[in-house]
């Protein structure tokens, strides 16, 4: 008699439950990992603000040096019959619309060598008029003559240097009958030469500046002006 056995395989039970099911409750639905892809977005958009900031800059900052071109400006005075060396000038980054007489720094080669027609202080923007036959004064210029006494300008004021010229309180004169509305003031002007101090301690002084302005200097009495240097544009 044969005996049969039995070779049936023992259970294998239920299937481990998979990661994603772990402390989940029963019936609740499964979790997808989310915020992954929300964390990048901020990043996205800051990426791309920076880059629209960065190419803006360029484009204002290509705009603006395209309209500028160097022009010539004196680094030092220059006197009528001066010769234009290179040592007097230096470049001046403007707007290329600054104005037509300007010379470019491009074409100083085109100045360098020839005379001055009349007196410039340093800081000057270099006209093209500024040069042919002596203008002394130039269009629209006028020179006034001066008499200060020490005290009224100072001891090492030399050609070229800019003052204001203003107007001050003559010994024993009142303030009405010493600056009249007419006097107006103060007023720039380049000094053109300085003399020698005369017997009575009086330097006289010529002062270049705007025919109406040297009008005006001119009909202040003697010793009711005061020179003071200014940077050159300077009031």
């Amino acid at each position: 008699m044969s005996t049969s056995t039995s070779t049936t395989e023992p259970s294998q039970g239920p299937p481990a439950p998979s990661r994603s099911w772990v402390g989940r409750k029963p019936g609740e639905p499964a979790r997808i990992a989310r915020g992954t892809g929300r964390r990048r977005v901020p990043y996205l958009v800051l990426g791309v603000l920076l880059v629209l900031i960065c190419v803006a800059g360029a484009v204002i900052t290509v705009l603006q040096v395209g309209n500028r071109e160097p022009m010539l400006s004196l680094a030092r005075p220059v006197h009528v019959g001066d010769v234009l060396t290179p040592q007097d000038l230096r470049q001046v980054p403007l707007s290329s619309d600054s104005g037509t007489d300007l010379v470019p720094a491009s074409q100083a080669a085109t100045v360098l060598g020839r005379p001055v027609a009349y007196s410039l202080p340093a800081g000057t923007l270099l006209p093209r008029s500024a040069f042919g036959r002596p203008q002394v004064p130039p269009t629209g210029q006028a020179t006034v003559a001066v008499a200060a006494k020490p005290g009224q300008f100072p001891p090492d004021l030399a050609p070229g240097t800019t003052v204001s010229v203003i107007v001050v309180p003559g010994s024993g004169s009142s303030t009405s009958s010493t600056q009249s509305p007419a006097s107006g003031g103060p007023w720039s002007a380049v000094v053109t030469s300085v003399g020698a101090p005369s017997s009575d301690q009086s330097t006289v002084v010529s002062l270049q500046l705007p025919v109406t302005s040297a009008r005006q200097v001119a009909a202040v009495p003697p010793g009711q002006l005061s020179l003071v240097a200014v940077p050159a544009g300077g009031q």
